[in-house]
């Protein structure tokens, strides 16, 4: 399978939002409001950021007001297919992946399968290794990558897409390359990569140039922000998405000339986890608005 072409995703809502841009001579309030829709479409809510918000419907109903139109799930949150088709189609939202535990695709392989392909979601994303089952050499780190490689080539045949997403513990270094660099390296092309931009900067990385590393082989950006030092305690030193420290002017472009597909809104501990939604969506959708303008 190549991943360049299975899903182009940001391809296609990048000329769609050219062909709106295009009609605003005849129709400039009209071709307005579809440009914006269509810079919205590639941004995605991690519903983990809402796992204090009730239940599963307002949570999907807290999605739907911030204007979001897509969403990135913890496993199967609890219910089953059917009932999720439900509520997705209820609040208009659609599945762009899920966060799947390494030991689910190790173990129940079959059942993450058939459970995402009946609810229309094609990408799985590794999202934390627990610290015991995190290695401690590059040789281990390589071989995690293979196994990683392999759970992908077995999700391959399904039409399937399995991704791996960061803290800072990935970016550990080994004779200059980071765990990270090693574990995609290692895993083959079929891997892709979810960065977090925050964790990537709280391991000492530096966002925009760590996107490098992924050219091609990037299905997302989770989009947070680090507050300033001694900041946000309460909030586990978290921002909202453009009000924190991060050079978005650098790192925006960077995962645009990486090939990145959707921004996935995250905040790991929010105090208004709406505000991180729908303030988080309104500077992505002006900031990649104004990229085509």
């Amino acid at each position: 399978m190549n991943n360049n072409t299975t899903r182009p995703l940001a391809a296609f809502r990048r000329r769609a939002l050219i062909a709106c841009l295009g009609a605003a001579l005849a129709t400039p309030g009209l071709a307005y409001a579809q440009a914006q829709d269509q810079a919205a479409s590639p941004v995605a809510a991690q519903m983990y950021t809402l796992r204090d918000f009730g239940s599963l419907e307002e949570q999907f109903a807290a999605v739907e007001r911030a204007g979001i139109e897509s969403v990135e799930l913890v496993g199967d949150q609890g219910i089953e297919a059917d009932e999720m088709n439900a509520l997705l189609a209820r609040h208009d939202l659609e599945v762009v992946s899920s966060h799947v535990p390494i030991e689910d695709l190790r173990h129940d392989l079959g059942d993450v399968v058939a459970y995402h392909r009946a609810i229309g979601n094609d990408t799985l994303v590794i999202p934390y290794l627990a610290e015991d089952a995190r290695p401690d050499s590059a040789e281990g780190w390589q071989a995690l990558g293979e196994e990683i490689g392999g759970l992908a080539n077995r999700l391959a045949e399904d039409d399937m897409r399995l991704a791996y997403h960061n803290h800072d513990f990935e970016m550990q270094t080994f004779d200059g390359r980071t765990a990270l660099e090693i574990l995609m390296e290692a895993a083959g092309p079929e891997v892709l990569g979810e960065v977090d931009l925050a964790w990537v900067a709280r391991g000492g990385q530096d966002p925009a140039d760590y996107l490098e590393h992924f050219d091609g082989r990037l299905f997302a950006v989770h989009a947070k922000d680090n507050a300033p030092a001694g900041t946000a305690e309460d909030q586990r030193g978290f921002a909202i998405v453009g009000q924190g420290v991060l050079d978005w002017d650098e790192i925006l472009p960077a995962a645009r000339e990486a090939g990145v597909e959707v921004y996935v809104i995250e905040h790991d501990q929010p105090k208004d986890a709406q505000a991180v939604l729908t303030e988080g969506n309104r500077f992505l959708s002006e900031v990649l608005l104004a990229d085509v303008e």
